[in-house]
């Protein structure tokens, strides 16, 4: 897996401290990214061509985050079939509530999963999710995640009951 498999975009370079959490996510699952800025509203044919290729250039699952009017996911989930995940992004006046209404209100036909407002960590989980379908290297790897993250939990419910916080 040289080429990248997952495309992360976002809106503007300010979104990139949280976008940035999608990426370490994803490489410590070994899954090859590209990451990119595309403003669905200022760079709309750049936009719009980025979903339009982005199966040919062989990726397989799209990440857009954005905040406010946060159409990213949804121009981005217009021109490609490929599953897209939007990740509304806390900004402006409503501190993100509006971007997760953007992200999340889509036309029937053209679903973008959404995730909660600034979770780029859980977008790059659901997008290893998608991929394990394909790949049972990810699979593997995401299986084990989860293994040592309920393990750990675990240690803490028993410290918990034994008083030792």
């Amino acid at each position: 897996m040289a080429e990248p498999l997952v495309g992360i975009l976002m809106g503007s370079d300010s979104d990139l401290p949280v976008m940035e959490k999608a990426g370490e996510v994803l490489k410590e699952m070994g899954i090859p990214y590209e990451m990119d800025i595309s403003s669905a509203h200022r760079l709309p044919d750049k936009t719009a061509e980025y979903a339009r290729t982005a199966r040919e250039r062989g990726i397989e699952v799209l990440i857009a985050g954005a905040g406010m009017a946060a159409h990213l996911a949804g121009v981005i989930a217009a021109n490609t079939t490929l599953p897209v995940i939007g990740v509304p992004l806390k900004s402006g006046a409503l501190n993100g509530v509006d971007a997760l209404y953007s992200t999340v209100q889509m036309p029937p036909g053209i679903p973008v999963a959404t995730v909660a407002v600034d979770g780029a960590k859980n977008a790059a989980y659901l997008a290893c999710s998608i991929l394990s379908i394909k790949y049972s290297e990810i699979a593997e790897k995401l299986e084990a995640f989860r293994k040592k993250t309920r393990e750990a939990l675990m240690r803490k419910s028993e410290d918990i009951k034994k008083g030792a916080v």
